[in-house]
């Protein structure tokens, strides 16, 4: 029986018999709001799993390094073991309505260069917005560190925005987290799904991601449904 090492709000993490590899197993719990907005969709961890699977292959392609090694199943895939920096970190190409709530710059606007976000990852604060200075005093992370994962960051959008825009899909924002190799290395960890990204169908600007969750503005298989299709025909 497999050793359960952690359970999140949507992924339960396993050991595996090989030192700096896990299996992450993808749930079908979709929450929002900080987990005040919860509901179980059956079949959602197929899709984020396999969407997931098929974004991390293609940031290979042009040199990103990350966790993901393999898919497993329809709701497994084996990562290396990383220590997660409780760093969340959000890249926006467009104000979405949160921002637009928060800071007044109106829903639409367009960021160039990308607006980089740094928020803490800490459910009882709320996951508070952070600078810099907040975020060396509140995790083991330097300068250098955070200039590195900034510079991936955007690297990572420039390759998002191209990827996405092959299946006529426009990337708005998207959440990141970065990890610690066993070595000390840090690179992409977690996942990159409609779950953690606003996608906008380039056509019909119809949302594609867990928006329609939050706003109770649609389905959220059908919707996430789509996107895995789009990539299946990509590949």
């Amino acid at each position: 029986m497999r050793e359960l090492m952690y359970e999140g709000k949507a992924k339960r993490v396993y050991k595996t018999e090989t030192d700096g590899e896990l299996i992450l197993s993808y749930k079908d719990d979709a929450t929002a709001f900080n987990g005040q907005k919860k509901e179980v969709f059956q079949g959602k961890g197929r899709f984020n799993n396999l969407i997931t699977a098929h974004v991390f292959e293609a940031l290979t392609k042009v040199g990103i390094r990350h966790h993901f090694i393999e898919t497993l199943n329809d709701t497994e895939q084996k990562v290396y073991q990383t220590e997660i920096i409780p760093l969340e970190v959000v890249v926006r190409n467009q104000a979405s309505y949160t921002l637009e709530k928060r800071l007044g710059i109106k829903e639409g606007t367009a960021f160039d260069p990308p607006l980089v976000e740094w928020f803490y990852k800490n459910d009882a604060l709320n996951d508070p917005l952070i600078n810099d200075q907040h975020a060396q005093l509140l995790m083991d992370v330097n300068s250098v560190e955070l200039s590195f994962i900034k510079e991936a960051a955007l690297k990572i959008n420039a390759a998002l925005i191209d990827f996405f825009k092959q299946i006529n899909v426009k990337l708005i924002d998207f959440k990141i987290e970065f990890g610690r190799l066993l070595n000390g290395d840090i690179i992409l960890s977690d996942e990159i799904s409609p779950d953690t990204c606003r996608l906008v169908d380039l056509t019909t600007d119809e949302h594609l991601d867990k928006d329609v969750f939050r706003q109770g503005t649609g389905d959220i298989l059908t919707v996430y449904q789509k996107i895995l299709t789009r990539l299946e025909e990509l590949s």
